[in-house]
């Protein structure tokens, strides 16, 4: 019963740092507000990836060594915080406060409350860690769709959106025709504004009471409990960060990270505008109504968060190096199909199997990361892993931005990453199978051991 606990507590302690997966809900009412360009927006997106890297290995090395539960109340803290602070943004209308309330300090609190909720339930699942872990990672997959759910409906937040889809058609309608755009005579009011303002506030309140006092329910099992429901677990390696960093397969799972993330991020951080684009080509010719895209992506956000949980579950079951093969290729066909697509049923269908397969990635890892490393020190392995994590959403929204401007387009981003991910199917198939946990593997002791 002990580590269901903790299995759940975890879940819901990333539950409000998986908010950055709706960056998107708050980033195009930004540039209503103060009339600052998306691509430039979407960069404290990626800031917030990479410092969550950042956050993940500093997080998780504290966390190996004094437990999970401090480090977990503080990445909260931080991840509330920065959230908060993005509401004096109505006063210094600076980019650069907003880098760094949402990127740096948000981005480091999510990292932080990401590990150690992560390493604490894998160590109470030995045996089924791809179950164990993609539960806890589920959470943090759900978290755009419940904020969605909770946010969109809201009549605050439908005035915000109004006046945001306004603002967008107006300066594109002044792209159109190569016109001038008036940021002044289209801005959004000061009143919605400030409703924005305080969802921020009010966000970052509900994100630190769930967070915290779940937390406060996270622990490492003890060595008697799991032998108690597991059997023995002292037969898997450990490896500290040191010799883990020697080891090649860690690098190979590096790379098959920062391609799963890579591939995803590219439209992640623009999914809504992409959306935009596949369901509305069609109908802005025939004068029809184009269909709302940030509500279907926030429907669709589920299975970003269920893909963890099922494919975690899964590579307990036929491997995780066949696994995570087939998710490098269900993404690869989704990017594939979506270049041609523009009907809502089509690329409903397209984006949903695009994000089951992303979040499996994430799933699926952090079990990997342990069949080979061990769970002792598994934070600092792991959060030495999220690097791949970080750098990947600099690359993929630089590259994202580079294919905007050549193309004029998202759409024009689809087949370079659908081919990519076709060629990384190689990697997972390429590296060893991870010995059974039952079975003994000598232990390496290294200095930091």
């Amino acid at each position: 019963m002990k580590r269901w606990t903790v299995a759940i507590a975890g879940l819901l302690c990333v539950l409000g740092p998986g908010t950055l997966y709706s960056f998107s809900l708050v980033s195009t009412p930004l540039t209503a507000a103060f009339g600052w360009p998306s691509t430039s927006v979407t960069w404290a997106f990626a800031i917030a990836n990479l410092f969550l890297a950042i956050g993940g290995l500093v997080g998780g090395s504290i966390a190996d060594r004094i437990g999970p539960r401090f480090v977990s109340v503080i990445g909260i803290t931080l991840w509330a915080s920065g959230y908060a602070a993005c509401s004096t943004l109505s006063q210094s209308h600076s980019l650069v406060a907003f880098y760094l309330f949402y990127g740096v300090i948000g981005g480091l609190g999510c990292g932080m409350a990401y590990i150690s909720a992560l390493s604490a339930v894998l160590k109470w699942f030995p045996r089924q860690r791809g179950f164990g872990g993609g539960l806890v990672i589920m959470g943090f997959g759900l978290g755009s769709f419940v904020y969605n759910s909770i946010v969109k409906p809201t009549g605050a937040f439908a005035s915000i959106a109004s006046e945001t889809a306004s603002y967008v058609k107006a300066q594109n309608a002044a792209i159109a025709a190569h016109a001038p755009f008036d940021f002044a005579k289209n801005a959004m009011s000061s009143s919605s504004v400030g409703q924005l303002m305080s969802l921020f506030v009010a966000s970052a309140i509900a994100f630190a009471v769930l967070g915290i006092t779940s937390a406060l329910f996270i622990s490492n099992p003890k060595p008697e409990a799991l032998e108690e429901f597991e059997g023995a677990t002292s037969t898997e390696p450990r490896m500290a960060l040191g010799a883990t960093l020697a080891d090649a397969r860690f690098y190979v799972l590096w790379a098959m990270l920062f391609l799963n993330v890579f591939g995803g991020i590219t439209v992640l951080s623009n999914m809504v505008p992409i959306m935009h684009e596949l369901m509305g080509h069609k109908h802005d010719f025939t004068g029809a109504m184009t269909p709302d895209p940030t509500g279907i992506y926030g429907f669709l956000a589920i299975f970003n968060g269920l893909g963890r949980l099922f494919w975690g579950w899964i590579s307990d079951r036929i491997s995780r190096r066949v696994t995570f093969a087939l998710v490098l290729g269900g993404q690869a066909i989704a990017f594939f199909l979506l270049d041609g697509l523009q009907g809502i049923t089509y690329v409903s269908i397209a984006v949903g199997i695009l994000l089951l397969c992303y979040g499996g990635g994430f799933g699926i890892m952090p079990a990997f990361n342990a069949d080979f490393f061990g769970t002792k020190h598994f934070g600092a392995n792991y959060g030495a892993q999220l690097s791949a994590w970080g750098l990947a959403a600099v690359a993929g929204v630089y590259f994202t931005g580079i294919m905007k401007t050549l193309s004029g387009t998202f759409v024009g981003i689809m087949q370079p990453v659908s081919i990519m991910l076709l060629v990384a199917m190689i990697l997972p198939l390429i590296i060893e199978t991870p010995k059974k946990i039952h079975k003994p593997v000598a232990e390496v002791a290294t200095a930091a051991a």
